[in-house]
Formats: C-alpha cells, structure tokens, sequence
C-alpha cells in the first residue's frame, strides 16, 4: 500500500533534457558528469526531483527516444557508473532521481527489430512487432504514413518515425522484457518512471482504418493497459529505501481530449500520477484556465492517484513564446505558427510567464519545471533547417517547425557561446541563440530576475502551510481575475484583463510577478498573499 502522503503528491521535478543540460567535454552534447556538476543549482532552486530524458544507447534519430538498448547508457552521456554516481551525488542533496521509460517503441537498431529484419515473413521474431502484408491509413504522429516496407515486401507499423518500430505488446516477449527493465533502474536507485506515451502500447487487434468520424483512435487507451499498469504498480510497490522511505513513484504521459479517456488510469492500484497537460494548451485567459484547473481538480477528487501540472516540456514551444502571440494562435494553430514564422512579444510573453510561474506553484499538488522555463528561455526559432534534428522537421519537409527550438542547450555563463554550457570553445549540438542576457551566472545577480523569482516561490511553497498538496476555494474577482484561496490564509491573484483591480484590503503580499500598485493589480500580473490568517 502507498504512505498516507508520499513524496510525489506535492513534490516540485525539474526536467532535464540531458543533451542539453551541461556538459563535462568537447562533444557539445550534455552528460552525466555535466548534469553531477550542476546539482548544487538545483539544490539552490529548491526541486525535489529530477526527471531524465532518456539516455539510454541510441542512434539518436529522435533525441534518444528511439532505445537501442534499454540496460546501458549511452557513451555521449557516460557510462552506468556515472549514472550510479549522479543517482549517489542527486541523493546526498535530497533530490530524487525519475528515469523515461520508453515502453511504446524502440529503435530500429534493437537487436529484436534486426532479428525481425533478418527473418522472413511469417518468423516468429516479427510477432513481436506488426508486420503486416497491407498497410493501414494510419498516420505517423511526425508526418507521413506510420508503415514502412522492407525488402520483402511486407510493412511494419510506427506511430513515430521509421526508425521507432511499434512493438506489439500482446506478445509475452514484450511484458517480461519491460519488467526486467522496470526492475534493473529501479534497483538501481531511481525514485519513480515516467512512462512515455503510456497510453499508445495497445494497438486494436484488428488494425482497422482509422475514420474521419472515430470517438477515439484504434491506438489509444485500449483495454489492456489497465492491467499491464497494474502489474507495474506492484513492482513499483514492492521496493523502498532507507534514504527516501516509501514505494516507488510512476508517472504516465497520457495526453487526452476528453476527461473520460483519462479516468481508468486513476483507478485505484493504478499508477500513482498521470500528466496534465491542458495548462500547456490553453490560451492566456482567465475562464479557459479555470475550466482546465477545474476538470483536473475533479478528475483526482477522491483518488488515490494525482495529475501534476505542467507549463512545458521538451515536446512544445516554450512558454514564453507561447504567451507572447496572438492566443487564438493557441486555440486554432495557423500555418505561421506551425512553421515557427509567427510574430513573437518576447517582453510580453516574459512578463506572462512571470505570472504562470507563480500560478503553477500555487495550484494544490505536484508541479514540473522544464529546464530554461526557469530563466525565461524564448522558443529558438531561427534554427537552420540544415542543422535541425526533430524528425518532426524533416518528415513534414518543414511544414511543421519541430521540437529543436525548446531543446537548444542552456546558458550558464559568459557572453557568447557555448555560454558555459561546457568550459571548452566548441559548438554545440543544437547551436545557441545570443542568451547573453538570460545566463544563470547574470540572473542570479539581477535581484529581479525570472531565476530568482521562481528560487523565492520554490522556497516559499516548502515553507507555507498551505501550499503543496490540498485543495482550494475559487473567489469570484470578476470575469478577468483568476483568484483562489488555500487554508491557511493564502491567496494568489492574477490580473488578465488591461486594467489594474483592487487588492483585499486585509492582506500582505508575499511575492508578486511584477511590480504592484499600492491597492492594485496591473494587467498580466500574478500575486501571492498572506491573509493574516494563520
């Protein structure tokens, strides 16, 4: 059984995207020994956990989410070693560790997908993937068809590129692998999985057509995984430690449209959290993201599981950029906007961002950071196309800008690149824009800065009683105020409309985005208050 309280249910996890986190050496790509040498900023921070994207051996055609092998590490990132030793440094400063599990496909190069390539069809070694004399109208979620001939004639299924291959977890061989995979890293120390499209590994056995009309797509929430998760949920279960007391934790990106389509995965025994990711996808306004808070407030009423908030991650345009367009870009995407040619108000979308911040770390339960969201990274959209890696780019000939842009690697220091990301003048893998003015070397001066507002909201939220886990009351403040109370005498405010409105009258403000007037709150700024209360 889980603790009454455990770790997850309120922690703060900032993502690291390894490649682009820090480096040790010339290779321009982060490691293991760069991200150990960096701990001690995510200590000052204020996280709970690290989440690491994964690092697993790979020929990188998609940033490592196509897993050649899933009991190493890859060289560019170091060796297990140097992943026991981040685990050891990680813990010693009370930071947990969460792994990618990459359940869903693997890399052609998998010695499975060879052993497949090399029999004929019909061999067994196929089963354990869908080779298929026919393709389907099934497209890849990079653009382009999701099946691929081979020589032989026949075509095997993926839902992403055609070097990620879909294994068919209907096969046994696919089960006993993942749960030797579960078990090796969790024995290794790691704190909680995150499950990478945990809700595609079950296709409908018949492969249908997909239809303009369908309710939900033959390759979604099939019923199967229910149990599957199940099973997970009691390896997870089974392991404890003495430096961080309690089961281990699991978390499931499951992206849904519906709240229907979300509510198994909650289901008691299942897996402990589910991502909401609405927040990432609504426009700045104060109805959509209360509508949004609202339904996921409700979804994990009365559940053992929770649904972490997010504002951003390694798969979409970063916040800043996304807060500083035209918002009906957010509700109905234009060709500008998937090329990444839309026009962009840095200054605006850095003062909405200032403001989400405070609203994430306000909402009852977990919260993750994307790393850079902390510094007010801007998307990087001016990535040449001959140096541009995401399939996503290269599969829709452009058409669809891609993911690059929010992984190009951090600026620590100095003014020109690499910025501190490695001690060493060499280019990195995805090349820096001038970031001279975000360096965490020049926020941490700036009293003022994005860095060193989300260090005093970090801070902050482990110290007040009524932060992190709990609930909260909505406070009617008007149709353009996104205003909630949490017990004990905590209040957060923000102001979408143009117009500054008042602040209660019997309050103390602990933290705010931006700057306030004496009685009011200007447009697209967010406040914390203390009510007196406690």
């Amino acid at each position: 059984m889980w603790m009454a309280e455990p770790w997850w249910r309120d922690a703060v996890v900032y993502q690291v995207y390894p490649r682009s986190f820090a480096a040790s050496g010339s290779s321009g790509e982060g490691d293991f020994r760069g991200i150990r040498s960096r701990l001690g900023y995510l200590g000052d921070l204020g996280v709970t956990a690290i989440w690491l994207n994964p690092f697993y051996p790979s020929p990188m055609r998609d940033s490592g989410y196509d897993v050649a092998d899933y009991f190493d590490v890859d060289p560019r990132f170091g060796t297990l070693e140097d992943f026991d030793a981040l685990v050891d440094a990680a813990r010693n400063l009370g930071i947990r560790v969460i792994i990618d599990i990459v359940p869903n496909h693997c890399s052609s190069a998998h010695p499975w997908f060879q052993e497949a390539l090399a029999s004929p069809p019909g061999g067994p070694a196929r089963d354990r993937f869908f080779f298929r004399d026919r393709p389907n109208n099934w497209e890849s979620h990079f653009g382009g068809s999701a099946w691929t001939q081979v020589p032989d004639g026949q075509w095997y299924l993926h839902l992403f590129d055609s070097s990620q291959p879909d294994f068919d977890w209907r096969h046994p061989d696919v089960a006993a692998m993942f749960e030797r995979v579960l078990r090796f890293w969790l024995d290794r120390g790691v704190a909680a999985i995150r499950i990478d499209m945990a809700n595609t590994l079950y296709k409908d056995a018949g492969l249908p057509d997909l239809s303009e009309d369908a309710a939900t797509r033959p390759y979604y929430h099939q019923p199967e995984i229910h149990a599957l998760y199940r099973s997970w949920r009691a390896i997870l279960d089974s392991y404890s430690a003495e430096e961080f007391p309690g089961p281990r934790g699991a978390v499931a990106e499951i992206w849904f449209n519906h709240p229907d389509e979300v509510v198994p995965y909650l289901a008691a025994e299942g897996l402990p959290q589910t991502f909401n990711f609405k927040l990432m996808r609504v426009p700045w306004a104060a109805r959509e993201l209360r509508e949004v808070i609202d339904e996921a407030l409700g979804l994990v009423r009365g559940s053992t599981s929770s649904m972490p908030w997010v504002l951003g991650n390694h798969d979409i345009t970063r916040l800043v950029s996304r807060l500083g367009v035209d918002q009906d870009l957010i509700r109905v995407p234009t060709e500008d906007w998937r090329r990444g040619t839309a026009s962009v108000d840095v200054a605006l979308g850095t003062h909405r961002a200032r403001a989400a911040a405070l609203l994430l770390l306000a909402l009852p339960g977990s919260a993750y950071l994307y790393q850079g969201d902390e510094l007010g990274l801007p998307e990087h959209f001016t990535i040449p196309a001959d140096e541009r890696e995401d399939p996503t780019f290269h599969r829709t000939d452009g058409a669809a800008v891609g993911r690059d842009g929010c992984r190009a690697p951090l600026p620590w220091s100095g003014s020109a690149a690499p910025f501190g990301f490695t001690d060493q003048a060499v280019r990195t893998w995805l090349p820096q824009p001038d970031w001279s003015e975000l360096t965490v070397e020049r926020q941490s001066a700036d009293p003022g800065s994005m860095l060193n507002l989300y260090r005093a909201a970090l801070q902050l939220r482990h110290g007040h009683p009524a932060l992190g886990d709990g609930g909260l009351e909505w406070l009617d403040l008007g149709q353009n105020v996104l205003a909630f109370q949490r017990e004990p005498g905590f209040m957060f405010m923000l102001n979408f409309g143009d117009a500054p409105v008042l602040l209660p009258s019997e309050r103390r403000v602990v933290l705010a985005s931006g700057p306030v007037l004496d009685d009011a709150l200007p447009a697209d700024t967010a406040v914390w208050l203390d009510l007196g209360l406690r």
